[in-house]
């Protein structure tokens, strides 16, 4: 059995979608990147680790 949903609710979620869509792409981008910087920083993270990138200065193995 399907209820409706008062005018109010449907008015409050509405409003609550327009504050999330209305966060430019790029504030969202930036707030992630330093999110993961924060989480990186925990020794005592659990999961699989992130990759680190080798840097320019570091010379491959050329065993093969």
């Amino acid at each position: 059995m399907k209820h409706k949903a008062s005018s109010s609710e449907f008015d409050t979620f509405t409003r609550l979608v327009d504050r999330v869509l209305s966060v430019p792409h790029a504030e969202i981008v930036r707030r992630e990147k330093e999110y993961q910087k924060q989480v990186a920083q925990n020794p005592k993270r659990r999961g699989p680790k992130r990759k680190v990138k080798p840097s320019a200065d570091h010379e491959p193995n050329d065993k093969g």
